[in-house]
């Protein structure tokens, strides 16, 4: 792991500047910004267990993983929480960007803004058909929001909820979210406990 990490002070940083990081620190570009993401462990399991779903669906010549780097753009190289892609580039990173077919983004206190708009607009442009953004920071219940192109190629989104998420599309998936939510809420319960 990268001990003390010094990064030159920049407010543009294009995929070039990426490889003068060390190799072993994961990040994101998004429009020239370099973010250096904190997952928490709740964010992490929540995001594992998106992939499990997922997979379970998942047809041949697909294939889900998480934090993979996307080529975009010289200003964007986004790590979607969960990722779809073809299995053409299972041993690559980043993926070129139109090789993703669902873009999973899960929301932590410092992302909100970031996943719901930054990153929305980076993927509507490059393309992306599915983006579904899950918000694990609600009280009353993990929320997930799927979004699509619309007309003008901007994200619109089709639906939000709290309860049993199903869509035939790209491929056939059912989430339970309100047993991520109890998971969720006996995970904290423990931590508190702990305390």
């Amino acid at each position: 792991m990268t001990a003390a990490l010094s990064l030159p002070q920049r407010q543009d940083w294009t995929v070039d500047d990426l490889a003068s990081l060390p190799g072993d620190l994961l990040y994101e570009l998004i429009d020239g910004r370099l973010i250096l993401p904190s997952p928490t462990p709740i964010h992490q399991n929540l995001g594992v267990r998106v992939l499990l779903v997922l997979e379970a669906g998942c047809p041949p010549g697909l294939m889900v993983v998480t934090d993979l780097s996307l080529k975009v753009n010289s200003r964007n190289e986004p790590r979607p929480d969960v990722v779809v892609i073809s299995v053409d580039h299972a041993n690559r990173s980043p993926v070129p960007v139109e090789d993703a077919v669902l873009a999973v983004e899960v929301i932590s206190p410092e992302s909100h803004f970031r996943d719901m708009y930054a990153k929305a607009k980076v993927y509507a442009a490059a393309g992306i058909a599915h983006y579904w953004v899950i918000d694990p920071l609600y009280e009353d219940g993990i929320v997930l929001s799927q979004f699509r192109p619309g007309a003008n190629g901007d994200y619109e989104m089709v639906g939000s909820t709290r309860e049993v998420f199903t869509t035939d599309v790209p491929f056939p998936v059912k989430l339970d979210l309100p047993a991520l939510t109890a998971q969720r809420r006996l995970l904290l319960e423990g931590a508190r406990s702990q305390d």
